[in-house]
């Protein structure tokens, strides 16, 4: 999967590594380990955003007669409902049941899914 952004995900490239000398000299494996660990930092720091639980948006919990306007709330908003009837997916979400849900605004009514 590739992920076209103009944020921070975007900006980090691979670090140019300093050239080896042809004997062992601890000054240059120094300076590799430096440059190696601020890479792995910044992948690391870009890691931990991308795992956080924000972006899976938690849905507040109703009773179908409790649920906002569809209409209010606007076509794709989101809840979750506890006490659907035999839901159906894309069918008008109806109460009566036990069954919880996610439901969506189509901009008119409620529906399951």
């Amino acid at each position: 999967m590739i992920v076209i952004s103009e944020f921070e995900i975007n900006q980090v490239a691979a670090p140019n590594l300093p050239l080896a000398p042809a004997d062992y000299d601890r000054q240059y494996v120094d300076q590799l380990n430096n440059v190696l660990r601020l890479y792995f930092n910044r992948l690391d720091a870009i890691l931990d955003q991308l795992q956080t639980d924000e972006l899976i948006p938690q849905l507040s919990n109703y009773t179908v007669a409790t649920l906002p306007s569809a209409a209010t709330s606007g076509k794709g908003a989101r809840a979750f409902v506890t006490d659907a009837l035999a839901p159906t997916f894309g069918a008008t979400v109806v109460t009566g049941g036990a069954v919880a849900v996610p439901v969506y605004s189509d901009g008119t009514n409620w529906k399951v899914g």
